[in-house]
């Protein structure tokens, strides 16, 4: 089973996928499949995967109202990424500056 941030990772990977995340983030409400489809030149059937690859990864949540399908954005997933990319930020920030100081030394 992918951990959480594989997950993500691989939904954002993909450029479509991130402009649908987008185009729900701007939207800030709920947006139906639908008017997702309308707004990109792929099938309905090809926005509905990529919908279904970000709510695997938390970054979109669908709810049905008859026989509409809504989606919504939930950033928060993302906060993952930033503290995963945070550890090695901090770990070449502290190399760097350690062969600084060793190279002034000499």
């Amino acid at each position: 089973m992918q951990d959480n941030i594989t997950k993500i990772l691989k939904a954002i990977a993909d450029p479509k996928r991130r402009e649908i995340f987008h185009a729900l983030v701007i939207a800030s409400s709920a947006l139906s499949i639908t008017q997702i489809s309308g707004q990109f030149d792929i099938s309905r059937q090809g926005v509905t995967k990529h919908i279904k690859t970000l709510e695997t990864a938390g970054l979109v949540g669908i709810t049905s109202k008859g026989r509409e399908r809504f989606c919504t954005a939930d950033a928060k997933p993302l906060k993952q990424i930033t503290e995963w990319v945070r550890f090695y930020e901090q770990f070449w920030d502290t190399t760097l500056k350690d062969l600084g100081d060793y190279l002034d030394s000499k």
